[in-house]
Parts: C-alpha cells; structure tokens; sequence
C-alpha cells in the first residue's frame, strides 16, 4: 500500500521528457503477483535546435495478478540549454491490461505530459485497444499494438490553438534476453491523426540493460521522434540518448 501512495504523490508533484512514451519500457518481467517496480537516475545529452543537458529521474511501479496487470509511471526531468537556467518537463503514465487470451489482453491508459523545452504546456491522453503476442520464446518477444486515443493538447507557441484530435497509436515492439545479465528492448511506435493521417508522429526507443549486482543494473537508451507538425520554432526530429543506473524491487 505504501508503494501505491508514494505512486499518487508523485503524479501530483513531479512529471517526462519524451515526446511519446515507450510503454514497454514500464513492463518488469516477474513470475510472481503484488507489488514490484524500479527507480532510476539518468543523465542524458540531447539535441534539437540547441544542445542540452538532462538530469532525469523515473520512477515505475506494477501491480500483477492473474490476468490483470496494473503500470504506473513517473517521470520528472530538469534540462540546462547551453548554459542557460534548467527548465522541466514530465509524464505520468497509468495502464491497465486484461490478458483473456494466452496472447492477446486489453489495453486502457491514461496520460498527462508537458514539456517547456518543447512548447507543451499540456497533452493528455485516453485510449484503448488489443495488445499481441506475436511469438512464444521466452527469450526473445515480440508484441504488436493496435490503439485508439484521444488527445488534447495545448501548445505554447502563441500561434496553435487547442487541438482535441483522435489518433491511432500502432506499435511494434521486441524483447531479447542473450543472457541471464542483458536485457535489450525496442519499441516503435506510429500515431496519426485520423481525421487528418498526413499529421502523424513517429518514435523509435531502444534500450540496453545490463545486471551489475543485485537489485541494481546499468540502462543506456536511444530515443527518435519524429512530428510532421511540432510547435512553431520546434524541429520536426529530435533524439535523446540516456545512460544511468536503474534500481528494480519485488
């Protein structure tokens, strides 16, 4: 229980800087019910119109039990633009999936996101929509997403006026296991606007983990977006590269 408030405090007072969060990356395998999660310190180099420092923090927490599978996510990240002040940006991210099939579950999320750095002073999300297990191996996995959303979103740059869109978010993603000690995940993800699908948005995130000793574990990842209609003065591609220490708990 004291897992769970420490999660609701912390949507209210912290929040990530990605443009689309990899949800994958929320999934802790375990064959074992209740509580478990991860908290993570990450420094990160970033570009799109000028460079930037990131000092990150993320803190994922999951409920598993039978068929249902609760994820919550917390991310607060504070970046110095070539020597300016540090601004900030977060996401809180919640889903609920309900495995009725041995491959397939349903898939419920909820999200709210800003980000000063690239002009969101809001975006949430709410969609919904089947998840796929494309393979059986348990050292190597892949899944496929196929959702609906809903977005709103408020831009900082005095020119685009609230958009209230539905969007698609189709995703393909892996999971590899070379060894008891390295974990490698990508996920790709593709969400057009369906009433418009020349607006859409691409994102690609790859992740590496490796175990040093109990409990602790080395995490490096590389993240690209793409957005055919960013902010006014945003470019349209922008990447992330993280590299920091994860600390995971059942």
């Amino acid at each position: 229980m004291r897992y769970l408030v420490l999660a609701f405090i912390l949507c209210f007072s912290l929040s990530a800087n990605a443009q689309i969060l990899n949800a994958e990356s929320l999934r802790k395998v375990t064959d074992t019910s209740g509580w478990s999660g991860s908290v993570s310190l990450n420094f990160a180099l970033k570009r799109n119109t000028k460079d930037f420092l990131t000092i990150s923090n993320h803190i994922h927490l999951q409920y598993k039990m039978n068929k249902h599978l609760v994820l919550f996510k917390n991310d607060i990240a504070f970046q110095k633009i070539e020597g300016d002040k540090f601004e900030n940006g977060g996401i809180s991210h919640l889903r609920y999936n309900y495995r009725f099939h041995p491959r397939i579950a349903w898939e419920v999320f909820t999200q709210g996101q800003y980000n000063k750095i690239s002009l969101i002073d809001f975006r949430g999300l709410l969609g919904t929509g089947p998840r796929f297990k494309l393979t059986t191996s348990e050292n190597y996995k892949f899944y496929l997403g196929t959702l609906v959303m809903y977005e709103h979103e408020e831009i900082a740059d005095g020119v685009t006026p609230i958009q209230r869109d539905v969007r698609g978010s189709a995703y393909l993603s892996f999971s590899m296991y070379p060894t008891e000690t390295i974990t490698i995940v990508s996920t790709t993800y593709y969400q057009p606007k369906f009433s418009q699908f020349s607006d859409y948005r691409i994102s690609s995130q790859s992740s590496l983990l490796i175990d040093l000793f109990k409990n602790f574990a080395f995490k490096t990842s590389y993240t690209f977006t793409y957005d055919i209609f960013p902010a006014v003065g945003i470019p349209n591609s922008q990447y992330n590269f993280t590299t920091g220490i994860t600390y995971s708990f059942d």
